[in-house]
């Protein structure tokens, strides 16, 4: 009996980890220096969360959180043509 409790306990501890809300790492809007260039926004095709920007520089790109009906998913900020919007490598 005390087996079967402590597997419940754990089952029910797994399935309550993967309710955790993930958010943006950042502040909306800010890229690692605390603002997004208007050239970036000027660039960004008009669907996108402009609201939510963030620069990654792993990449050297910009993404946006897209709040979808189950989820924010980070995605990368795109020109209207489908192009991602990254700085140019030094």
């Amino acid at each position: 009996m005390k087996r079967r409790s402590s597997i419940t306990l754990g089952v029910a501890t797994l399935a309550l980890g993967g309710c955790v809300a993930i958010g943006p790492t950042a502040e909306p809007g800010l890229s690692a220096d605390g603002a997004v260039p208007a050239e970036v926004v000027a660039l960004a095709a008009p669907y996108q969360n402009l609201g939510a920007i963030e620069f990654r520089p792993e990449d050297g790109c910009y993404w946006y959180w897209h709040d979808g009906p189950v989820e924010m998913t980070l995605l990368p900020l795109r020109t209207p043509e489908g192009n991602p919007i990254c700085q140019a490598s030094s």
